[in-house]
Parts: structure tokens; sequence; C-alpha cells
């Protein structure tokens, strides 16, 4: 296979996505995928599983998996920019006419149910985060979450040079409202309440370890999306230098700022009240310059939390559109909008899905759920994929190689797995479950058309 792989023909008949986006667009959209209103829900939950401020060991943990497991999309990604990221990534290298099919159908498959979950997830803490501003009902909470859905569609509806634009400009939104957070932070900053150690000291006991796992699941949850340029692999300029370089830059930045954000909380809210609020930074502004402040943060924390969902749909929206035209799975998600380029069927589905579940579901344990369902097949296969690919192709086939190779994939499997069961029994059992469910339904669908495994029937 050339190390320019590249799916040149469209089997659908549908014009060809552009090759739009530069290193500049690609690491924003990346960013502002990382920081939606995650970051903010989680911090208390953080360090109410760490018990006090050594919290911040998880958001470092979080860090240091983001960074191994980005090398391997980083590697991928070079070598296979398409539109699709990990559908391609699980296709080729199990093989695209044996376990690469079961693999890339089953990405395919979580992807159809969780990705509608992360956008309705973000969209749920959205309307939750707005009360801070608006009393609300539940059912007012609802018909928020629900219409910040619909816009979201509404604006990714058009050309990718435009979704560039725009992702520019609420990328600027998003730095500048964390920026103006740690400034607040800095320079009120109290190292007294910042170290405030329980009893004065620590230990790295087992209950240490056992709280680390919790609560990494909920900080490597607010890295995630360092990945998004991938699924847009093929509308990246220059994708073997901009793809690697694209996931880097955001993983290195927003770590930076996440660790100077927990800092600059812990420095001004005990973090003993930290761990109570429902509005951590909206009470950490207010404690530093009052209520109309409070009111202005949120409203850039609620600008955050939409851009993120903005780059996450649009990542979503490529994954059933490159199985579609590989003849995968259903064509309709193949088709292409004819004057914008972009597959506006799959987008209008998964935003209809995720509009749905907005107005059935809770934000509770979403976050355990949907990575549950995704550590499996999207991260462990591929961190393992990354050897086996390594074995099987010429070392041109890779325009970007992994530092320390296989170091970093070693270590992403370890940690993936601990996390695995740290999410917990039930959602752990319900990850295996749904993986278990979608073999069952890609055995029979293959059956039916005499595919792999059934490949000899056709004879």
């Amino acid at each position: 296979m050339p190390t320019n792989f590249s799916l040149e023909v469209n089997i659908i008949g549908q014009t060809k996505l552009e090759r739009g986006l530069g290193l500049k667009e690609a690491a924003a959209i990346n960013m502002i995928d990382m920081v939606g209103i995650g970051p903010f829900i989680v911090i208390p939950l953080v360090i109410q599983d760490m018990n006090g401020p050594q919290a911040l060991f998880a958001w470092i943990l979080g860090a240091m998996l983001a960074f191994a497991d980005g090398f391997i999309w980083a590697e991928l990604g070079a070598a296979m920019p398409e539109a699709g990221g990990s559908y391609v990534f699980l296709r080729e290298i199990y093989g695209p006419k044996s376990w690469g099919r079961l693999f890339s159908f089953l990405f395919i498959w979580q992807t159809i149910i969780q990705a509608p979950l992360v956008v309705a997830s973000g969209s749920i803490g959205f309307s939750q985060y707005l009360t801070y501003l608006v009393p609300l009902s539940p059912v007012g909470q609802k018909i928020v979450s629900g219409t910040v859905v619909i816009i979201l569609v509404i604006l990714l509806y058009r050309k990718i040079q435009t979704i560039g634009k725009i992702t520019i400009l609420l990328w600027i939104g998003v730095i500048g409202t964390i920026l103006w957070l740690i400034f607040g932070g800095v320079t009120h900053f109290n190292p007294h309440l910042a170290f405030d150690l329980p009893g004065d000291n620590f230990s790295f006991s087992f209950l240490f370890f056992a709280g680390l796992g919790t609560a990494s699941v909920k900080t490597i949850y607010t890295y995630l999306g360092y990945y998004n340029v991938c699924h847009l692999g093929s509308e990246i300029k220059e994708p073997g230098k901009n793809i690697p370089r694209s996931i880097f830059i955001s993983i290195s930045g927003i770590a930076v700022l996440y660790l100077l954000m927990n800092l600059s909380v812990l420095g001004v809210v005990p973090w003993r009240e930290a761990a109570r609020s429902e509005f951590i930074m909206s009470t950490f502004i207010e404690k530093i310059y009052g209520s109309a402040a409070a009111n202005f943060v949120t409203v850039l924390i609620l600008w955050i939390a939409f851009s993120s969902l903005f780059a996450v749909l649009l990542g979503y929206s490529r994954i059933p559109y490159a199985a579609a035209i590989d003849g995968s799975f259903f064509r309709v998600f193949g088709k292409v909008h004819p004057t914008k380029h972009f597959p506006y069927a799959s987008l209008l589905i998964l935003g209809g899905f995720g509009f749905i579940f907005s107005l059935l579901f809770r934000l509770k344990d979403v976050i355990s759920a949907i990575l549950a369902m995704r550590i499996i097949v999207q991260f462990i296969a591929q961190a393992a994929g990354i050897m086996i690919i390594h074995k099987s192709k010429p070392k041109e086939f890779f325009p970007y190689k992994m530092f320390l190779y296989p170091i970093p994939a070693l270590i992403a499997i370890v940690v993936w797995i601990g996390l695995f069961l740290s999410t917990g029994f039930y959602f752990a059992l319900g990850g295996t479950g749904m993986m278990v469910l979608g073999t069952i339904i890609y055995l029979f669908r293959s059956y039916k058309k005499g595919d792999w495994p059934f490949t000899k029937r056709r004879g």
C-alpha cells in the first residue's frame, strides 16, 4: 500500500470531500473538542474521589495517557489520512477481508450508539449549567438541551472552509476564557488553601490508587478529543505533517491549561467546599470578583460547552460516512452535499439521534458509560494494532514515526485496561455486552451476505 493512503473513489458516486483545513484549524478543532463542559463538571468530582488537592495527580495521569495514546493516533492518522479515523485504522490493521471487517464494524456499532450520547451529554450539561443564570424546570432544561443540538446541526450544515473559520472564532472564546480563569487564580492564589492536604499528609496506599483510578476515568474524559482531527483526515491539508502536529499541540496546550486551572481553583476555593460545588468555576470567580463576574464567566463556560459539541458532532459525522462509502454500512450515510461537499446525511442522522437522546437521558453516569463502550474496540485494539501494522508495513508507510516505539503503545494498553476496570463492574459488563451484541449482529449480517468469515458459502 502506498504511503499516501487514499480512498480516491467514492463508491456511492458522490462528490469527494475537500482538504480545506490547515494546522491551526486542525489544532483548534481538537482543542475545542477537548475542552467542553466536562472539566467544569468533573473538577469537584475528581476532588471528591481523591479527597483533597492531590486530585492534581489524576489530571497529570490523564495527560500522560493522552500523550501515550496520542503517539498511536499520530502514526495512524498520518499514514491513513481519510474520513472515519478509527474505522479505517482498524480495517487496515486487522485486514480488510478478515478480522478488520469485524473490528471496523464494531467501531461503527459503538459509534452509532455512543456518539449521539456524547452530544446529548454535552447538551444536557449545557442546560444544567445554564440554571446558574436562569431557573429552569426539568422540562425547560430538556427544551434547552434539544435546542442546542438543533443549532449545532444548522451551524455544521456548510462547507468545510466555513467550518474552519467558525472553529477559529469558537477557539478564541475557549482559550480566552480559560486564560482569564487562570489569571484570576494566579493573582489571588493562596498556597495554604492549594496544598491543604487532609490530615497534613497522605500516603500512596491502596485507597489512594483506587481513588486515582476512579478519578482518572473522569479526567481522561476531559482530555478526549485530541484525535478528532483523524476523523477528518480526508479534509486536512498536508496530513502527514499536520495531523501529528495538531494532536501534540492540542494535548500539550490543554494539559498545561487544565493543571493551571485546577491549581487556580484550589488556591482560591477551599477543596472541601470545591468538592461540593455544582458550579465550581462560577463559585471560583464569585469569590474573586463578585456575582456579576460569576454570571459573566458562566456565559463563557456555556460558550465553551457549545464549542466543544460543535467539534464533537463535526468529527463523528465523518465516521459512518467512511463506512458507507466503503460498502460496510448503510448507503444513506455516504451521501455528500453536491455543492457544499460534506456528508450531510450522516450529520443529520447523528444530530437527530443526539436530539432524541438529549430529551430522554440524564447526565448522571454518562461519562463512565461512554468510556466503557469505547475503550475495548477503539483504544485498546488500536494500541495493540499499531504493533501489528508495524510488522506488516514498510517504514515508508509511516510519514510520522512514534517516539520510543513501542513503549507508548504498551503504556496505553496497560492504562486503558486499568481505566476500563475502574469504570465499575456494571459499566464494564455493559460495555463488554454491547461489543458481544455487535459481534452477533455482524456475524448474522455476514452470514446473510456471504462475507467474512462465511465467504466460502459463495462458492
